[in-house]
């Protein structure tokens, strides 16, 4: 059996990007969106949360790249002098590791965020982070420990395989992250959490079309996937990534080839929370592989 979740990252990030969000879920393939709790449209996505509750609303964890929870004061470490996230990932990275104040500060501003959701209300239907930080150890750690004091049951991990994108020929060889997410995919399994068997996204970050989300839908192995996208109804909203086709990706959602794709027999699709206790998912959440029903 085929399982699949459709994800929207940077939910709250912006009105464009909340509109697309709900078209895409109502009209569209998509199943679940990663809320950015600190980001300035997020009243707003809260309200379409509240009238969609069919879609799934996970915490996409942000600590780079963003505007802090909790007061900069707070966490001097992790911000620049203009308050945000500081965009040097490689230095802090290394700092979080190895120096306690640092991990300190990191540990107040994750539970800052995990506190920020539940206050919302909402049912925590997974947890992710913005870049993919959540695969540096120390965060990961954090995110699993805090994530389990409110609830967390599943987690994304950007383990990509080769084999479902070769139908395009710029497909090229694996990550040099996936040894990271192997680790976490470990530490993930070991907490009880709910961990998809592959995820697609990072080839085409900020690129997905309709023609390679369908051809990862109609090429999808066996087990649960998930594949995120970054949608919005209007691309140079402020805070958009250089380069990225949100509209495209917007496009892909709605598109009806991939919605014919993605309802064809032998695939469900769903959010994170519609796949705990699944065939397969028990067996993962042991420690093994999705085999299936």
């Amino acid at each position: 059996m085929k399982r699949l979740i459709i994800t929207a990252d940077d939910f709250g990030a912006a009105p464009e990007v909340n509109e697309a969000v709900e078209i895409a879920h109502q009209r569209g393939v998509l199943t679940a969106a990663s809320l950015m709790v600190g980001a300035p449209a997020v009243a707003g996505a809260l309200e379409i949360a509240q009238r969609n509750p069919r879609l799934g609303v996970g915490l996409h964890v942000v600590l780079v790249e963003g505007k802090p929870v909790l007061p900069p004061k707070e966490i001097p470490d992790l911000v620049n002098k203009d308050g945000y996230f500081r965009s040097d990932m490689v230095r802090s990275a290394t700092e979080m590791f190895f120096l306690p104040r640092v991990r300190r500060q990191l540990a107040a501003e994750i539970g800052a965020q995990f506190a920020a959701f539940a206050a919302t209300g909402l049912p925590l239907d997974h947890a992710d982070a913005h870049k993919h930080f959540h695969l540096h150890p120390t965060i990961a750690g954090l995110v699993l420990k805090t994530g389990a004091r409110y609830g967390l049951k599943a987690v994304r991990v950007p383990l990509e395989p080769r084999g479902p994108l070769a139908f395009e020929s710029t497909s090229n060889g694996p990550s040099l992250l996936n040894g990271w997410a192997a680790l976490l995919r470990r530490k993930a399994v070991a907490a009880g959490m709910l961990v998809p068997d592959q995820v697609f996204g990072l080839r085409w970050s900020g690129a997905m079309t309709e023609e390679r989300l369908r051809g990862i839908v109609e090429n999808l192995p066996e087990g649960l996937s998930e594949i995120y996208l970054h949608p919005a109804s209007a691309a140079g909203f402020q805070g958009a990534a250089p380069g990225y086709r949100y509209t495209d990706e917007f496009f892909a959602l709605t598109s009806k080839t991939v919605l014919a794709a993605a309802h064809a027999p032998g695939l469900q699709l769903g959010s994170f929370a519609d796949f705990l206790g699944a065939p397969g998912s028990v067996n993962l959440r042991a420690g093994k592989g999705c085999e299936g029903a």
